[in-house]
């Protein structure tokens, strides 16, 4: 709930001109987060308890409330429509019978038959709700946003883009702790080194799509992030430990920039009166791409060890399997013109 309403006030408080440089500050703080946290849950686990892991963000919550109590204006919305209850239980049923198939496949927690049967009815509900949508006059889920190009293809392929990259949180932690056998403390730092890196790229990435356009900033972003994924396919224990830094480096730096042109890309076009349909589907759309990201590679991961013991060379197949997924995703960005996404962004020369 809070990515979209926090999205939502950032968008609607700026010019689109400035909208590219507003992302670029708003999303600072979010970068500290996963900078401190890696290091701060490996201290935890090692030297305290796992439990601390939630515990911990009981302060921090209540900093948050403190702080939009005081500094966030409400300002009220546009209370003619009525909350359509029947399209959220149709898409919120859909995509959670989705994600519970989606999490068992390759697991012994429930029957063959049950999987198939929840992704089944996944897609008989989300099909229900596309054909709902059409005659209902104020959908749960503004399907009608995807005929805006930017919009689709920020969210579409991107979102299959995000797929590909959000899988690696998951898998590098399993790789230095279970393959490698690095302390949590270690894995930590490490893993740490992708959010650092989104630190410096943020401030040039408006820049950079100035320059060049987002159809060659998400192609080439998504291509160098292929590629630094496969690269975590030649390392083992052996491995130097300035190596694996460098190279979760750099896909930081890749996995950012993709992110962060999705992001202007998708809300560059769309009227202000549907910023708020289009915030939180867009919001929605990338947290399924999270948990869809770290089921696919919990997939992966179980095919490829055939629920034997994981080994580092079964880590090494998952992340070649995993760097063809954000490459299915250029075709998408291939269809962007030059035109799309130009109202956030000051293109050289014009």
């Amino acid at each position: 709930m809070m990515t979209p309403v926090g999205r939502l006030i950032l968008i609607s408080s700026f010019p689109r001109r400035e909208l590219a440089t507003a992302m670029t500050y708003m999303t600072y703080p979010a970068v500290v987060g996963p900078v401190i946290g890696p290091v701060v849950g490996g201290l935890l686990t090692t030297y305290l308890s796992w439990r601390w892991i939630f515990f911990v963000n009981v302060p921090f919550g209540l900093v948050g409330m403190i702080a939009a109590l005081r500094f966030v204006e409400d300002k009220p919305g546009d209370r003619g429509a009525a909350f359509d209850l029947a399209g959220f239980l149709l898409v919120g049923s859909g995509f959670t019978l989705l994600q519970l198939g989606m999490e068992n496949i390759g697991r012994n927690t429930l029957p063959p038959l049950a999987i198939a049967g929840a992704l089944a009815a996944a897609v008989l509900l989300l099909a229900a709700f596309a054909l709902y949508a059409r005659r209902a006059p104020a959908p749960t889920v503004d399907l009608t946003l995807f005929r805006d190009k930017p919009f689709r293809l920020g969210t579409l392929a991107g979102g299959l883009c995000r797929i590909g990259f959000n899988g690696v949180p998951f898998l590098l932690p399993l790789l230095l702790q279970l393959g490698f056998g690095l302390t949590p403390v270690v894995s930590g730092v490490l893993t740490c080194v992708t959010a650092l890196a989104a630190l410096p790229i943020r401030t040039f990435v408006a820049r950079v799509l100035r320059w060049w356009g987002f159809r060659s900033v998400m192609i080439g972003s998504a291509v160098a992030g292929a590629l630094f994924i496969a690269s975590f396919a030649i390392l083992d224990p052996s491995t130097p430990h300035w190596i694996i830094a460098v190279i979760v480096f750099f896909f930081g730096l890749s996995r950012s920039t993709q992110f962060m042109s999705s992001n202007m890309l998708s809300y560059a076009d769309i009227p202000a009166t549907r910023l708020s349909r289009a915030t939180s589907l867009g919001a929605t759309l990338q947290q399924l791409s999270v948990s869809f990201g770290i089921s696919a590679a919990a997939i992966l991961l179980a095919v490829v060890s055939q629920g034997a013991g994981l080994s580092v060379r079964d880590f090494h197949a998952v992340f070649l399997l995993s760097a063809i997924i954000p490459l299915l995703a250029i075709p998408g960005f291939l269809l962007l013109g030059a035109e799309d996404g130009e109202a956030v962004i000051m293109r050289r020369g014009s």
